[in-house]
């Protein structure tokens, strides 16, 4: 049984936790994390995409965050980063590889396999640009169907016109797009 820590607006544990259940169908705000895995090409930027399981709970079949969960009670946002990154993709990561870009909220209320599904979350977001081999990951079944690389103009042009091939959050993108240009002054 997965349990949250239900935060505040920033992110910050109130001392309450909640079942993953309870969250969803509630409406309680917890904490997730997000990694993006970026490369540059040419001259610009790519972001590699996990399309989710058709079993996901939320948003099957569609291209998302490079890799993202829910942060466990108890457990920091950098931790809950390394083993989401380690266990949708089988990447292993050094905390001083992943940078930190900042929070987003992301609320919605919708349906999914005929039952209502609620999402309340701060989520915390990562950078990780080391260089990756998408053909020697080690993909986690139930949760990834396949990866692949998109150029970030791509994905928020598609995003911005609602394509349903994504269900990447807009607050991740904008949250990386001023992540890349706060590196790039």
């Amino acid at each position: 049984m997965e349990r949250f820590d239900v935060v505040n607006e920033n992110g910050i544990p109130t001392g309450e936790t909640v079942e993953r259940s309870d969250a969803h169908t509630r409406d309680i705000l917890h904490r997730t994390a997000h990694i993006w895995v970026i490369r540059k090409a040419d001259d610009h930027i790519e972001v590699l995409l996990q399309k989710r399981s058709m079993n996901k709970d939320s948003f099957p079949g569609r291209y998302d965050t490079s890799s993202a969960g829910h942060i466990q009670a108890g457990d920091e946002p950098l931790v809950s980063a390394i083993r989401e990154l380690h266990e949708e993709l089988g990447i292993r990561a050094e905390p001083e590889e992943l940078a930190y870009a900042g929070l987003f909220r992301i609320h919605y209320d919708m349906v999914f396999h005929d039952k209502p599904f609620r999402d309340n979350e701060v989520s915390f977001v990562y950078v990780y640009s080391r260089p990756v081999d998408i053909e020697k990951l080690t993909l986690q079944k139930e949760e990834v169907e396949s990866v692949r690389w998109f150029s970030l103009e791509e994905v928020c042009e598609g995003v911005k016109n609602h394509d349903q091939t994504y269900c990447v959050p807009p607050g991740g993108l904008e949250t990386l797009k001023a992540y890349l240009n706060t590196c790039a002054e």
